[in-house]
């Protein structure tokens, strides 16, 4: 017993000051208070390059498939719509105006969207056309895509890993422990470390999301019609406790409860030109 104490007591020390040495905030915090300290180990340069290849990867294989861009006003009208929002993520990070930015629509049925590491980012038309999206709609779902780019999420998650995998190694080296019981402390590291994490990743896409969008002219209350439209198109979602994603139900209450703090903000967008 001793033993295991003293190991548990090494690799938690170990943790504890790799994160203490690698916590900063990616964001200013902007109107909503996106601002917490996160875990970053793994360098931007490093989240970006992995990320640029998985993108190149995706890109050719829809390409090759003749479903990448496929419909011109299609692309051309979310090109415009994430144009507006990519100018104003420079109150979050002023360094994205170096990003070099890409807008691509997937012709899938799948409901997905994503913004990667540097600002990499596709739509799938199931999400466009399947949910029959407004123009603020969209700007919802791309905003939240962007707010994950914006706060790193993706080198968040890597850094979590490379933590998780320095503690499993520290515990396996020094107890002697076979595979199976080192993949069994690595599924439970995942599931008290990552998925409450998660949620809070996704928590702060929502809340960035909605300044963004409100910044570049576009209502914010369209994220709850798009949530409302999630709901009816998935058939529901599974409990919040076994996702990593907070609850729809729950999540419309909580942008509802930030759109004080942006609507102000879509207000003084419309005034200095035209809604979109």
């Amino acid at each position: 017993m001793i033993q295991y104490q003293t190991c548990f007591r090494i690799a938690a020390l170990l943790l504890a000051t790799l994160m203490a040495v690698g916590c900063a905030s990616t964001t200013q915090s902007g109107a909503v208070g996106a601002d917490r300290r996160q875990l970053l180990l793994v360098s931007s340069k490093q989240a970006e390059q992995g990320a640029a290849a998985f993108y190149a990867k995706e890109k050719d294989k829809y390409s090759r498939a003749g479903a990448l861009n496929t419909n011109p006003q299609q692309t051309a009208r979310v090109r415009t719509i994430a144009s507006a929002l990519i100018e104003q993520a420079g109150a979050f990070r002023p360094d994205t105006r170096d990003w070099k930015w890409e807008v691509n629509v997937i012709n899938s049925k799948e409901i997905n969207a994503y913004c990667t590491a540097g600002g990499k980012m596709a739509i799938y038309t199931g999400l466009l056309d399947g949910l029959k999206l407004s123009d603020n709609e969209v700007a919802s779902v791309m905003g939240h895509e962007i707010a994950h780019a914006l706060r790193e999420h993706t080198r968040e998650a890597m850094s979590e890993a490379v933590a998780q995998q320095v503690g499993l190694t520290v515990l396996a080296t020094a107890l002697k422990l076979d595979q199976g019981t080192t993949n069994l402390l690595g599924n439970a590291t995942h599931v008290a470390l990552t998925l409450p994490f998660s949620r809070e990743k996704e928590r702060e896409a929502d809340r960035i999301g909605l300044e963004l969008m409100a910044r570049a002219g576009y209502d914010p209350r369209a994220a709850i019609s798009v949530w409302r439209k999630m709901q009816a198109g998935t058939g529901g979602a599974p409990p919040e406790l076994l996702s990593t994603h907070p609850d729809p139900g729950n999540r419309i209450q909580e942008i509802e409860a930030q759109l004080p703090k942006v609507l102000p903000l879509y207000e003084e967008a419309k005034r200095r030109k035209p809604a979109h």
